[in-house]
């Protein structure tokens, strides 16, 4: 299931790409359009900004704007910074495989080849969806 923080930010994303110019936005602006939290919200932006997809000015006219061209915005990248390994087991992640300590033979485990499956639907969707494609 998507987490909220994920869910937030990718509205607070959506948001941020819709504003002409990429103006700031003030965080209080987006968390009353997009009905968030303001302090949850305040997290997810800062998350966001840290890993190169917002930038941030203080002061009058300040707040949180795009650095990047929605089409230039990965869903992969966004949804592995905000939910953390699209994998929903950690022995068919491509970026944080772990061998399960359950399971003493993956070729023959049939958990992990259903759950490559749907590792690689997921991955399917996020990887031809942008930014700008969900806009």
């Amino acid at each position: 299931m998507l987490s909220k923080k994920t869910k937030y930010g990718l509205k607070a994303l959506s948001y941020l790409a819709s504003q002409p110019d990429r103006q700031p936005v003030q965080i209080a602006e987006i968390a009353k359009a997009e009905n968030i939290s303001q302090k949850f919200l305040e997290s997810i932006l800062l998350t966001l900004r840290k890993n190169g997809f917002l930038g941030s000015r203080k002061g009058k006219g300040g707040g949180y704007y795009l650095i990047k061209d929605p089409a230039d915005i990965p869903m992969t990248s966004v949804m592995r910074v905000l939910e953390g390994p699209i994998a929903m087991v950690p022995c068919v992640s491509l970026n944080f495989y772990e061998k399960c300590a359950d399971c003493p033979d993956e070729s023959r485990c049939s958990v992990n080849k259903l759950m490559l499956q749907v590792r690689d639907s997921a991955l399917e969707v996020y990887r031809n969806n942008s930014l700008a494609d969900i806009l």
